[in-house]
C-alpha cells in the first residue's frame, strides 16, 4: 500500500506530458512482458568453430604437451631500455592541464626517473616467477598461462577457476588476489588458471587476420580440457568478460559459474523504457536507488563520459598498427599510453590531479611491471589488434549478442567502472544471475585495486552455486 501511495503521488506530481509518456510506456511494457514470457527457456549455444592462427599452413598434427615456462631477462635487454629512456623527447604540458589532456608530462618525468634509476626489473622477474608458468600449443599458437594450486588440506573442496584479463592489463593483475583465492574458505579453495590472451604478453600473437573473442574463448576451453577439467568456474572483466561469456555460450555444460566485474547490456526497448521511467519511478523498471545514482544523468555519465575516454578504442579498432608503431618503439610512450588508463579507469576524478592519482591504488613497481610485460614481449600492437578483430562490424549483430547466457552468473558492480549495468539490464542476456553486488569502491581493475573485495565476492557467489 505504501508503494502504491508513493506511485500515485509521484505520478500526479508529474506534468501532463510526462504522465502520457509513462502511460504509453506502461502499455508497451505490458505487451513486451507478455512476449518475453512466451519465449522458450531452452538453453542455446553459439558455434564452437575452429581455427588455425599459426604461421603458414596448418600441419597434420600439433604438439599437445604442456611445458614449464620461466620469465627471463638479460643485461642487454635492460641496457636497451635505458638507452631508449635516455633519448626520450618530452613536450611541456599546458598550464593547469593535470590529466585532462592525457598523461601529464611533468609527472611522467617523475615516473620515468623512478623507472630508470630505482625500478629493479630483475627483482620483478623473480616476483613474476613466484607462481608456476606454462606454455602449450593450441591452434598454432604458444599459449602462456600460470597455474596455481592451493595447499593440500583435509576436507577441502578444490574448484578450478580461470581468470581472464583485458587491455591494457595482463595476467599480473591477478597476483594479489591469487593467495586470497587459494586459501581455505569454509571448505572451499580455488585452483586458479590465468592465461595470457594470444597477442598479449607471453602468449604468441596470431599470424592471421580474424583472431577475435570467439577464437580466444575456444582456445581457453581447449586449455581447460587439456588441463583435465571437465567443469570449472570463470571470471573476467574488460575483454576477459567477453571471452569468458563466449566460453559460457559455447560450452555451458562445462561452466559451473561465471563471475564478471564488467558486463555490457544489450540495447532495446526495455533499456529505453527504463531510461525514460527510471529517474522518476525506478522500482517500476527494477532499478535501485544506487542504480539511479550511478546511471543518471544518463548522457553525462554514460555517453559524454565514454566519448571522452574511448578515443583509444576508435584508433585501435581501425588502424592499430599505425598507432602502435610509436608506442612499440618508445618505452616512455608505451608507459604513458598504458598508465593513463590505470589513472582514469580507476577513478575518473583522477583526471583532476597533477599526478593522476596513480599511487593511490597502485605501487609504481606494480604498474611498471605490467608495462614491462608489454615492452619486453613487444606485444602492444598485437594486443591493440584485438579491438579491430572484435569491432570490424556492429557488435549487436554478432551471434553471441543474440544468444542468452544460461550458466549461473555473479556480477560485481564496482562504482568507478567505465559504465554501470543495472541487474535488470544484465538479466536481458544473463538469464541465471545468482549474485549481484554493488561494490563499495573500486574501478576497472578490481583484482589489482581491491583484491580482497573481489575475492570475497567470488567466494560468496561460488558458495551460492555450490550450496555451501
Amino acid at each position: 500500500m505504501q508503494r502504491l501511495q508513493v506511485l500515485k503521488e509521484t505520478f500526479f506530481g508529474l506534468d501532463v506530458v510526462k504522465q502520457r509518456i509513462l502511460i504509453g510506456s506502461a502499455v508497451a511494457a505490458g505487451g513486451l512482458l507478455a512476449y518475453m514470457m512466451s519465449r522458450s527457456r531452452k538453453v542455446k549455444t553459439i558455434p564452437l568453430g575452429e581455427g588455425w592462427w599459426g604461421a603458414g599452413e596448418k600441419p597434420l598434427s600439433e604438439d599437445q604437451k604442456i611445458y614449464p615456462f620461466t620469465v627471463q631477462t638479460s643485461d642487454k635487454e635492460i641496457e636497451d631500455l635505458y638507452e631508449r629512456i635516455d633519448r626520450t623527447r618530452y613536450t611541456d604540458p599546458l598550464e593547469d592541464s593535470r590529466f585532462h589532456y592525457g598523461f601529464n608530462s611533468t609527472h611522467l618525468k617523475k615516473v620515468v626517473s623512478y623507472w630508470r634509476h630505482e625500478f629493479d626489473w630483475k627483482k620483478q622477474v623473480a616476483v613474476l616467477n613466484q607462481y608456476p608458468h606454462f606454455k602449450t600449443r593450441i591452434e598454432g599458437l604458444d599459449v602462456h598461462f600460470i597455474h596455481v594450486r592451493p595447499p593440500h588440506r583435509e576436507n577441502q573442496k578444490v574448484l578450478p577457476l580461470m581468470m581472464v584479463h583485458g587491455w591494457p592489463g595482463s595476467f599480473y593483475e591477478f597476483y594479489k588476489i591469487l593467495p586470497l583465492l587459494t586459501q581455505n574458505h569454509d571448505g572451499i579453495a580455488f585452483e586458479v588458471i590465468c592465461p595470457s590472451i594470444p597477442g598479449y604478453g607471453f602468449s604468441e600473437a596470431s599470424h592471421k587476420q580474424g583472431f577475435n573473442s570467439f577464437a580466444a574463448a575456444r582456445i581457453f576451453l581447449t586449455l581447460m580440457e587439456r588441463l583435465g577439467f571437465s567443469q570449472f568456474y570463470l571470471q573476467g572483466g574488460d575483454w576477459g568478460s567477453l571471452i569468458t561469456t563466449n566460453m559460457s555460450q559455447m560450452k555451458p555444460h562445462c561452466v559451473k559459474g561465471l563471475h564478471l566485474n564488467m558486463c555490457m547490456s544489450t540495447r532495446g526497448f526495455k533499456v529505453l523504457l527504463s531510461l525514460m521511467i527510471g529517474p522518476y519511478l525506478p522500482f517500476l523498471v527494477g532499478f535501485s536507488r544506487e542504480d539511479v545514482r550511478r546511471l543518471f544523468p544518463f548522457f553525462e555519465k554514460n555517453v559524454y563520459s565514454i566519448l571522452r575516454e574511448s578515443g583509444y578504442m576508435h584508433i585501435q579498432a581501425t588502424k592499430p598498427d599505425t598507432a602502435g608503431c610509436g608506442v612499440n618503439d618508445s618505452p616512455v610512450g608505451l608507459a604513458a599510453y598504458i598508465l593513463e588508463k590505470f589513472s582514469s579507469w580507476t577513478d575518473m576524478k583522477n583526471r583532476d590531479l597533477v599526478d593522476g592519482g596513480l599511487e593511490r591504488k597502485f605501487s609504481l613497481d606494480d604498474l611498471l611491471t605490467n608495462v614491462m610485460i608489454y615492452w619486453t614481449t613487444g606485444s602492444v600492437i598485437s594486443s591493440m589488434r584485438f579491438y579491430k578483430e572484435n569491432l570490424q562490424s556492429n557488435p549487436d549483430n554478432r551471434v553471441d549478442a543474440k544468444t542468452g547466457i544460461f550458466v549461473p552468473t555473479g556480477l560485481a558492480a564496482f562504482p568507478d567502472e567505465l559504465m554501470h549495468t543495472p541487474k535488470s539490464w544484465a538479466q536481458i542476456r544473463y538469464r541465471d544471475i545468482r549474485s549481484y553486488t554493488f561494490m563499495p569502491r573500486g574501478g576497472h581493475f578490481p583484482a589489482f585495486e581491491e583484491p580482497q573485495l573481489l575475492a570475497n565476492d567470488i567466494v560468496q557467489f561460488v558458495k551460492k552455486v555450490e550450496k555451501f
